[in-house]
């Protein structure tokens, strides 16, 4: 196998991009009983820097509502830039796609938790997240949106 060939898959960097957290009914939401509905939203991003370079960042949106009051909003954006080179293109897509993600988690779930902590809440642990999965369902989204153009995105 000749050097050009040899697949190369490196983390080059991992950091936070982004982030916030806000609790705009405090002090009050600590007085009161503590029984929130929590609300998460994760979505993944891919940058190319150059021909092998790739940003993958995940944001991790979690908000939890108490009497219909936001209790607190915390957003963390965390990325990553990764290294991958001479992989044939299903496979290149699926470590954008799944595992850069899966990569990146742990740091955005430490991250949340830490902020909400510190925010004087009670511990929020995310579940783990089957990057996986979701990009396989994406994959099949985009391979019935174009079985199917004619039809509108709900």
């Amino acid at each position: 196998m000749s050097a050009e060939t040899d697949k190369q898959f490196e983390i080059q960097k991992i950091y936070l991009k982004d982030v916030s957290f806000e609790s705009p009914v405090s002090p009050k939401v600590f007085t009161e009983k503590w029984n929130p509905q929590t609300d998460i939203h994760i979505q993944s991003k891919t940058s190319k820097l150059d021909e092998h370079l790739f940003e993958v960042s995940i944001t991790v949106q979690v908000t939890a509502t108490q009497d219909e009051n936001t209790a607190f909003l915390v957003e963390v954006t965390q990325a990553g830039i990764f290294l991958i080179k001479n992989f044939e293109q299903d496979q290149h897509n699926q470590l954008l796609g799944s595992h850069c993600p899966n990569t990146l988690f742990p740091f955005a779930r430490e991250s949340v938790a830490e902020l909400i902590a510190k925010g004087g809440f009670p511990q929020l642990l995310l579940n783990p997240v089957n990057f996986e999965a979701l990009y396989q369902q994406h994959l099949k989204a985009q391979k019935e949106q174009k079985s199917h153009p004619d039809q509108t995105k709900h």
